[in-house]
């Protein structure tokens, strides 16, 4: 196989008119393939060895390519870990391609080009097509969620594809100069790391039960006698207990068999015991407000939940 045949087995197909004179070839040479119908352009001087439709992989390769040297970044470096299928990633979406942030580049259908400090500290050169690192890609991801819960859900999504850790996220996040939501993004992402639910417990007390004027609920404290079962919420006056679940993912069988020990405790005390997690917290919290206020009234609180502002969805069709 010569060179030029090799470079297209390893780029799935996709090669550049500079690949081509750079290993010797000739610009009649391309023009004999195309005029052939062996290669397609698929942008102005790269192209691919088939006139079918050309794979994900094949425009990201393209593109990656057109802007050379540039790299896969955001959501496209993400969906090559991830490989194809992932749910997270329709495929007909735009390419996302990182310059470097001296380059002035022009935009072509299919492609958006971001222009990125620190781009060779940043970018995977060996691995085809070359992409930013996945835990700088993550975190420009999570940057521009449009809500908490998808920021949330984006995260923990990466860290389950066992190609980063939760401690490599925080590493990046720590060296970033500057980045939005920074304290919140650090505290999730220890709680995708530890197991925990601070945030989700903050997100609790602010979201939903101050912002809609539910009763302060006591905070994990330990019963002064019987066995040691710290409750995340207890609202003691109406025998209401709130578990916040914090687990993304994994759950575990020796987790998962503590809960119900608690549940079951509960239950022996006459407690009622609701588990909220990241979705009912962040999510929709004025449907889950609107909820847990009732059930505080079943229990004897004589109040009545308030909105948290004009478009508040304490009625529970929204949030």
């Amino acid at each position: 196989m010569d060179e030029i045949g090799r470079l297209l087995l390893e780029q799935s197909g996709v090669i550049s008119r500079r690949q081509v004179l750079d290993r010797g070839g000739r610009v009649s040479d391309v023009q004999r393939a195309l005029r052939r119908r062996e290669w397609v352009r698929l942008l102005p001087g790269v192209f691919v060895d088939h006139t079918g439709r050309p794979t994900w992989l094949q425009r990201a390769w393209a593109g990656v390519l057109f802007y050379e040297p540039a790299a896969l970044a955001g959501m496209s470096a993400l969906r090559a870990v991830a490989g194809p299928g992932w749910r997270r990633h329709p495929d007909h979406l735009p390419i996302d391609v990182a310059v470097d942030v001296s380059r002035t580049v022009q935009r072509v259908d299919g492609y958006l080009p971001h222009r990125r400090t620190r781009l060779a500290e940043h970018t995977m050169w060996n691995v085809g097509p070359p992409r930013i690192r996945v835990e700088e890609a993550a975190l420009d991801v999570a940057a521009a969620c449009r809500t908490e819960l998808d920021t949330v859900a984006l995260l923990a999504d990466v860290v389950q594809l066992r190609r980063t850790t939760a401690r490599r996220l925080i590493a990046a996040l720590d060296d970033r100069e500057r980045i939005a939501r920074r304290a919140w993004l650090s505290g999730v992402l220890h709680d995708i790391e530890c197991g925990t639910c601070s945030v989700l417990e903050h997100g609790y007390l602010r979201r939903v039960e101050r912002a809609h004027g539910l009763p302060r609920g006591v905070r994990q404290r330990e019963p002064e006698t019987g066995p040691r079962i710290y409750r995340d919420v207890q609202y003691s006056a109406y025998d209401q207990v709130v578990e916040l679940d914090g687990r993304l993912f994994h759950d575990s069988a020796r987790g998962r068999d503590a809960d119900l020990d608690r549940d079951l405790d509960a239950a022996v005390d006459r407690l009622g015991t609701v588990r909220l997690g990241w979705g009912q917290v962040f999510g929709r919290p004025c449907r889950t407000a609107a909820r847990v206020a009732l059930l505080l009234q079943y229990r004897g609180w004589p109040g009545s939940p308030t909105p948290c502002g004009p478009e508040c969805g304490l009625s529970g069709t929204s949030c």
